[in-house]
């Protein structure tokens, strides 16, 4: 086995081009391990873990470029380095791009004109400074990074609504502007409906019901996980609220949240009811996704469908507990919601007992790589452990589809899925996604489905087929 680690100094990616080139690494044959990473203290940490020579890397900060490859032959090796270097290279823009060479800076491409958002992926230590600049050279801001303080938050709202800016996150993983998905996004119609959502996923699940229905979207405005915080106070709900009130081409508003606190959640519902548009309010543990896309489509005047599902066949399986094995936190509390009532109390972490579903999202989960919705292997490990855990007769899953998401996770996870589900073990699968996806939505779902897994466009749909899996024993 041959080991090498590289450090290119002051040569800055993004947090989620280094995830997508840590992935193409590692699927490139012959490699064995592959990161590829700013050199923080958590990567450097990473790195000794993964048992690699430290000595390479003595020196080094976090504005230097990691990358540390393992693989059978040179050859591996030679085509780990071509794959990193399409990973990285920037994609020619066939139109809009600017001429000349990229800004080095937040200020400077404000300067260059024609762009009125930042989108800022760093390091959450880093993440207050980059948005700060970008607020102050006049600029909305998405902030995908996590891990910044609340305290920093407040702040950076505050300075967004005194001069008329939308500070959307930290944490803020989805957001769409007039048809065009930042973050994690689903390829969705244009239409009347546009959203604000504390939630990634559930932004993303409401798009995907919709556009199943043939309800459009406009704008989805991601505010980040903790904006409906008592601390936060929905700074930035109440703001895209407004705008979005103030749009002639929206005809009804969505609001996506997990649970709110509770005069928060007063205060929105408040705000909403004197808007002259018409407002949806969908707060998981209140309602579901599918609860919530059914209001909207009775608003609008809009048959309710019945949302697609590729069933397996009744088969056999063992008695046990469910094991919820989530990607999107909303999701999974939503599945908690529909679940709990039938099944009794469900833990969310690995080491509790009994019924229990885990949002690998979690930054537990994802410290050091890459998100579950672009890098698998942590999930697939736990659903293929799952074949030797008698305690388990149900797993339920979801698969989240779009933009930045795995370009294929039904091609990972169906030789698994089958394997789980021969040794007697029944999979249900969440699969969130719309026809235009770029992973092809009814072909993951065939081929899923083909491997044994029951598959279910609707989220609450899941958690009702895994309950009743759960508490009925299905025989041949």
């Amino acid at each position: 086995m041959i080991s090498r680690v590289e450090v290119h100094r002051g040569r800055y990616h993004d947090s989620v081009r280094l995830m997508q080139a840590s992935k193409a690494l590692q699927e490139v044959p012959g490699v064995t391990d592959a990161l590829v990473a700013m050199a923080t203290e958590l990567n450097l940490s990473l790195l000794a873990d993964m048992d690699f020579d430290m000595d390479a890397v003595a020196g080094i900060g976090p504005n230097d470029l990691l990358l540390a490859i393992r693989a059978e032959t040179d050859d591996a090796i030679e085509a780990a380095h071509r794959a990193l270097d399409e990973a990285l290279t920037p994609k020619v823009v066939p139109s809009g791009g600017l001429d000349g060479p990229d800004p080095k800076t937040i200020g400077t491409a404000a300067r260059l004109g024609g762009a009125n958002v930042a989108l800022l992926s760093v390091p959450g230590e880093h993440a207050f400074v980059e948005a700060m600049e970008a607020l102050q050279d006049g600029l909305h801001v998405m902030i995908f990074s996590d891990n910044v303080p609340i305290e920093q938050e407040i702040i950076l709202k505050n300075y967004g609504v005194a001069n008329d800016l939308l500070v959307m996150g930290p944490d803020c993983g989805t957001t769409i502007v007039n048809g065009l998905g930042l973050g994690f996004a689903n390829a969705v119609q244009p239409g009347p409906v546009s959203m604000v959502g504390a939630s990634g996923t559930g932004i993303q699940e409401m798009c995907a019901l919709l556009d199943d229905a043939g309800v459009g979207v406009r704008h989805a405005l991601g505010t980040g996980t903790h904006d409906l915080s008592e601390d936060v106070g929905a700074s930035s709900t109440l703001q895209a609220l407004a705008a979005l009130d103030a749009d002639p081409e929206t005809e009804l508003i969505v609001v996506v949240s997990k649970p709110p606190a509770a005069p928060v959640a007063d205060k929105v519902r408040r705000i909403a009811a004197e808007c002259a548009t018409p407002v949806v309010i969908t707060f998981m543990g209140e309602s579901t996704l599918e609860e919530g896309a059914g209001e909207v489509l009775a608003a609008l005047g809009k048959p309710q469908p019945d949302y697609g599902s590729w069933e397996a066949p009744e088969r056999e399986h063992r008695p046990g507990t469910v094991r919820g094995l989530f990607s999107g936190g909303t999701l999974r509390s939503e599945a908690r919601h529909v679940a709990m009532p039938y099944l009794g109390p469900i833990g969310t972490r690995e080491e509790d007992e009994g019924h229990t579903f885990i949002d690998y999202g979690d930054d537990e989960y994802t410290q050091g790589r890459a998100h579950p919705m672009i890098d698998q292997t942590v999930r697939v490990e736990r659903l293929a452990a799952t074949a030797h855990d008698e305690s388990i007769g149900v797993v339920l899953m979801d698969v989240v589809l779009g933009y930045g998401s795995n370009a294929n996770p039904a091609a990972e996870l169906a030789p698994i899925v089958r394997r789980v589900v021969d040794a007697g073990v029944a999979v249900v699968v969440s699969l969130c996604g719309t026809r235009g996806d770029p992973q092809g939505r009814d072909a993951q779902a065939t081929a899923l489905n083909e491997a044994g897994a029951s598959v279910y466009l609707s989220n609450a749909a899941a958690a009702r087929e895994a309950v009743r899996l759960a508490t009925t024993r299905s025989s041949s």
